[in-house]
């Protein structure tokens, strides 16, 4: 098939953008991954889409007030191979190859991917199992969003009418941080069928932070204090009986539940260990 027609628009700054973005039938367009194949399929029929690969000030990372600062424009590619980001974002790097293929992440955006919203991506649940702060930028000016808020249904977003999503503000990994990920899909690169993120952070008794993606209509975020590596099966236990993810066509609901369970211990005791980064 092919696109319904729509106007095409490449602003060259931010400014510009945000005004195109006041017509209520305006899409961005970021890396485009996901939003084309749309268009293509007519799921998505914009009649204009504002392509913002020309603004400058949208792309980038840099160090700043004990993050790190990642443009919305910024390719995921770019990210996966900054060099130290094993250290600052252990988690980020545990997650960013499960992301499709790496010729999709070397036009894929990080801002395009979270504010897309899918249910079962990678970077969105990291963004909330981190606490990550969402920069949104509109004709009100700017504010932040906190990451586990940011998501509200599939493909639904926090994000006001005529906003943007501007960049991504990454906690820095802490000494005492531990991280990982895991996730199961048909074959490497797609849809995950279920995925988990876990950050645990302190000493004993510790913290934990237990995401994951695909059994929800949005990334799912449990806390919780672990005092030993025994109470781990039992806290992955009691948070994948509280959900209740759907059937379709790729896993019935019972199999996705299991994953949730089998995941999160998984990368909890991974984490527990210090195997997980």
């Amino acid at each position: 098939m092919k696109a319904a027609p729509f106007r095409y628009e490449r602003p060259r700054n931010l400014d510009e953008a945000l005004e195109m973005l006041q017509d209520e039938d305006a899409k961005p367009l970021a890396g485009g991954q996901s939003l084309v194949p749309m268009m293509a399929m007519r799921l998505a029929r914009p009649s204009v889409l504002v392509d913002l690969s020309a603004i400058a000030e949208l792309d980038g990372i840099e160090r700043r007030d004990g993050g790190l600062v990642t443009g919305a424009m910024t390719r995921q590619r770019t990210l996966e191979r900054r060099a130290g980001v094993i250290e600052e974002l252990p988690l980020v790097a545990a997650a960013l190859p499960y992301v499709g293929h790496r010729e999709i992440r070397n036009r894929g955006t990080v801002g395009g991917s979270i504010a897309h919203a899918d249910p079962a991506a990678e970077l969105g649940l990291v963004a909330a199992t981190l606490r990550a702060t969402i920069v949104a930028q509109g004709p009100d000016g700017t504010r932040d969003i906190p990451a586990d808020h940011f998501v509200s249904g599939p493909f639904q977003t926090a994000l006001a009418a005529g906003e943007l999503l501007t960049a991504v503000r990454w906690p820095l990994a802490q000494p005492e941080d531990r991280f990982a990920f895991a996730e199961v899909a048909r074959r490497h690169g797609d849809f995950a069928l279920c995925g988990a993120a876990v950050h645990l952070h302190g000493r004993e008794p510790r913290s934990v932070r237990g995401g994951l993606l695909g059994v929800g209509p949005a990334p799912v975020v449990h806390e919780a204090q672990v005092s030993d590596a025994e109470g781990i099966a039992e806290l992955a236990e009691q948070i994948a009986s509280g959900l209740e993810p759907s059937s379709d066509m790729h896993a019935t609901a019972g199999y996705r539940r299991r994953l949730a369970r089998v995941l999160l211990e998984r990368c909890m005791r991974a984490a527990w260990s210090g195997a997980g980064g």
